[in-house]
């Protein structure tokens, strides 16, 4: 295991991130895309504590718990730009309308540093899978061949598994680095409002069963 500084924030604050890396498939895990979607952190770090005590998958894998470091920090969906991280990133969608302040995609496309750091590291690592953590409605969103991944959480949670979020998500995650690039990506919307107990009991245990799928990955 290795520690190191994923990228900074607006403010100049860090990103941590953790390294665990044993020969096999390339794997990025982020949690706190949106900082006021306490669930999802609270899943990587139960990923951060079991990843930790050992570590024994077939697989180079990157886990950043607090992606949105600032919006985790003020509870806040954005950064402390104002700025939503998952609308932000360039893709060939990406559009500078603010439909709402929540939904703010920046000055420009790729305009966050948090999101040029995520960038770097898809280009140079190319992950062959990538899971996000979030919250909303009980669902499992992909982008890109990760199916089969999705289908052990599903088997494990009773999520419904689905490609179309059901809106427009112009300067997301799954668009930049699922479908326009080769890291098939799953956003996982974990309930929200589920208890940190509930979440650590179900969530935590699924996705380390999700990783052994993702480990026969060539």
């Amino acid at each position: 295991m290795t520690s190191f500084v994923f990228g900074t924030t607006p403010l100049g604050l860090p990103i941590e991130a953790w390294r665990f890396q044993n020969s096999g498939p390339k794997v990025l895990i982020l949690g706190g895309v949106h900082g006021d979607e306490r669930e999802g952190v609270v899943a990587a770090l139960g990923l951060l504590r079991e990843f930790q005590k050992s570590f024994t998958y077939k697989l180079d894998l990157t886990l950043v718990p607090r992606f949105n470091e600032e919006g985790v920090l003020f509870n806040s969906r954005m950064n402390t730009r104002g700025v939503d991280l998952n609308r932000n990133l360039p893709t060939k969608d990406w559009s500078p309308e603010i439909k709402t302040p929540r939904y703010n995609p920046g000055p420009s496309a790729g305009s966050e540093p948090e999101n040029q750091a995520l960038a770097v590291f898809l280009e140079h690592e190319k992950p062959v899978f990538l899971l996000s953590l979030h919250s909303w409605k009980p669902v499992l969103n992909v982008n890109g061949d990760c199916r089969g991944e999705a289908e052990v959480l599903a088997k494990l949670t009773g999520y419904a598994i689905d490609d179309d979020i059901g809106y427009p998500t112009p300067g997301c995650l799954g668009t930049y680095a699922g479908l326009e690039r080769t890291s098939p990506t799953l956003t996982y919307e974990i309930e929200r409002g589920l208890s940190p107990e509930e979440t650590l009991r179900v969530h935590v245990p699924a996705i380390l069963e999700c990783l052994k799928y993702t480990e026969t990955r060539k």
